[in-house]
């Protein structure tokens, strides 16, 4: 089965009287253009986002008919959970997570990044508090703005910074 779009989400959809068959995929596959997989109940998809980004979530409907609904579940994963205390902390975790150029997602007032045994030993080093649990990586932390060059007065995490000391 090929499929090139998304046709919505599982949450708003009433599913009583279907069978869902979830396609499980792991994080970083949530973004892959072209991916080979098969379903939990075996039934062989391709995906082929040729036009776009496929920017897959958890519960996202692939294909949908009269008896099923072949969704996409997010599969859970080693992570590390940063709870800043308040924005200066939550900025400069964000500044040593991003120059490390890693993954990073954001939940409940939490940072995730998939586990490094590194820099889980490098944020606890700096004071923060960290713990590993499993998580689903959901809902990733993006920026249009680089943080690199441009000087003091222009940097992002220049500007975060200054707003975060005047709390």
């Amino acid at each position: 089965m090929i499929i090139q779009q998304k046709k919505g989400n599982i949450n708003p959809v009433d599913t009583s009287n279907k069978n869902i068959d979830w396609l499980s995929l792991q994080w970083f596959e949530t973004n892959k253009r072209i991916l080979h997989k098969k379903t939990n109940a075996g039934t062989e998809i391709s995906l082929k986002f040729l036009k776009e980004n496929a920017a897959l979530t958890e519960g996202d409907i692939l294909f949908e008919d009269e008896e099923t609904i072949i969704a996409v579940e997010v599969i859970a994963c080693d992570c590390i959970v940063v709870k800043p205390a308040n924005m200066f902390e939550m900025a400069s975790a964000c500044y040593e997570i991003g120059n490390r150029h890693l993954p990073l997602f954001f939940e409940n007032g939490e940072l995730l990044v998939p586990f490094e045994n590194p820099l889980y030993n490098l944020l606890q080093a700096h004071g923060f508090k960290v713990v590993k649990e499993e998580r689903k990586l959901l809902q990733p932390l993006k920026t249009t703005i680089s943080p690199h060059g441009g000087g003091e007065s222009t940097s992002l995490f220049s500007r975060i910074m200054k707003l975060s000391n005047n709390e």
